[in-house]
């Protein structure tokens, strides 16, 4: 019993347990599974849900939600496009994306603080603004991008891992340094746990809920930078229902969805899990129509064992 409690206590190690689980249930399940050629593909599609439930974690541990970054993910990546479309070097047009994820992020932030509306209608009003921004940009037309650069992102190799996974490290590594080591990090956790103490603390918790929804939308123009790589194209209706596989890979990694408890660390294994679950089942055969299901019950599951891992502490 003692063990168990421990492990209970130590989420990062039986997140891994239950991953590593799920990869050995599917390597018997299919030889198709372990092959070099699926772990590569593996690794692409982790990467973008990867880098929005770093910044969707962010977030949810400061006892919010972005229902929005996966449409912001899209207008950034039409930006791109647009930019690319239009003769702008694509470093420029990079820069361009990022800064509209960023813009599209400190919108969410004063809306949710200036305007007194909570993060759910906020950010699902901001769903919509971005997606249908993005329409009419593009008048519903996907635009092809075979810039040298993106197509680097998406089909080159470094030390035999692919490019994509080399941004989910990057992000990962300084989101750990920032939520750990830096005044913001200690911030978050604070605003998440009890947003009145915090106020009562000196918190100046408008202002930072507006840079921890600013970073939530930088990172989702970054991996909008990815999918462009990965797709050679932007179509505007790229990525819809993303944002519900990102928060599952956060709450599936131990991040409480009341806020101010959990590691974003562990939203990486959680949408490794999640990427998984859809390779696995497509390797079986089984209808992508079941991965939407599937995803509901994921997250029903988790926030029900969240509350009763919160209740008996």
């Amino acid at each position: 019993m003692k063990s168990i409690e421990r492990l209970k206590s130590q989420p990062l190690t039986w997140i891994i347990l239950v991953a590593l689980a799920l990869m050995l249930t599917l390597s018997f399940a299919s030889p198709y599974f372990m092959t070099l050629g699926n772990m590569t593909n593996l690794m692409k599609q982790v990467s973008i849900v990867a880098i929005l439930a770093a910044g969707q974690g962010i977030v949810i541990i400061s006892g919010g939600i972005d229902l929005s970054v996966g449409s912001v993910l899209a207008l950034s990546a039409v930006t791109i496009g647009w930019l690319i479309e239009a003769g702008v070097p694509s470093g420029l047009a990079t820069i361009g994306g990022l800064a509209v994820g960023t813009l599209a992020g400190w919108i969410n932030g004063m809306v949710i603080t200036r305007g007194r509306i909570p993060p759910f209608i906020a950010t699902l009003g901001m769903l919509g603004i971005a997606r249908g921004v993005a329409l009419v940009i593009t008048n519903g037309v996907s635009y092809q991008v075979l810039d040298p650069l993106f197509l680097f992102i998406g089909n080159s190799k470094l030390a035999g891992l692919p490019i994509p996974l080399f941004f989910v490290i990057g992000v990962y590594a300084v989101i750990c340094v920032m939520m750990h080591l830096t005044v913001l990090g200690r911030h978050v956790y604070a605003i998440g746990g009890d947003e009145r103490v915090a106020r009562l603390e000196g918190i100046p918790v408008d202002r930072q809920k507006v840079k921890i929804y600013m970073l939530c939308g930088f990172l989702s123009g970054v991996a909008a930078v990815v999918l462009v790589g990965r797709l050679a194209a932007t179509p505007p209706s790229v990525a819809e229902g993303i944002e519900l596989q990102a928060i599952a890979a956060v709450i599936i990694g131990g991040v409480s969805f009341a806020g101010g408890r959990g590691i974003v660390a562990t939203a990486l294994v959680g949408a490794l899990i999640m990427a998984m679950i859809t390779n696995g089942l497509n390797i079986l055969g089984i209808s992508s129509f079941y991965q939407q299901v599937l995803i509901g019950m994921v997250i029903i599951a988790a926030v029900w064992l969240d509350n009763l891992k919160s209740r008996s502490g």
